[in-house]
């Protein structure tokens, strides 16, 4: 089931992608979501950083940060699977991606000896 909405996304994944670069490090201000969810956000709210995402580029470290405005006026492309978030006067791709978890468990009850 796809996400209806960037943050939910974001909720689910494990990594991104952005303009191309992998990022395996982003942060979400959850607390920020939370006092959305619950109606004590403040005026605010709209301008906050949401979004930052970390990742590096050859040497050069590059962190780019998105608001909650931002984040919620991103739109969906099916194209090719990924939002377009505008950032400081520039557009970016952002692609959302959720690690495959395993279970070492290999007990499917029945008792080796």
């Amino acid at each position: 089931m796809k996400p209806t909405s960037l943050i939910e996304a974001l909720q689910d994944a494990d990594m991104l992608e952005i303009d191309g670069l992998y990022a395996w490090q982003f942060d979400l201000d959850t607390e920020l979501l939370a006092q959305i969810s619950a109606g004590t956000a403040g005026s605010d709210s709209a301008a906050k950083p949401l979004l930052q995402v970390h990742c590096i580029d050859g040497r050069e470290r590059r962190l780019w940060k998105f608001s909650l405005a931002s984040v919620q006026a991103a739109r969906y492309s099916e194209t090719d699977d990924s939002w377009l978030i505008e950032g400081n006067e520039v557009s970016h791709s952002l692609k959302c991606f959720a690690a495959y978890r395993g279970d070492n468990d290999d007990d499917d009850g029945q008792d080796e000896a």
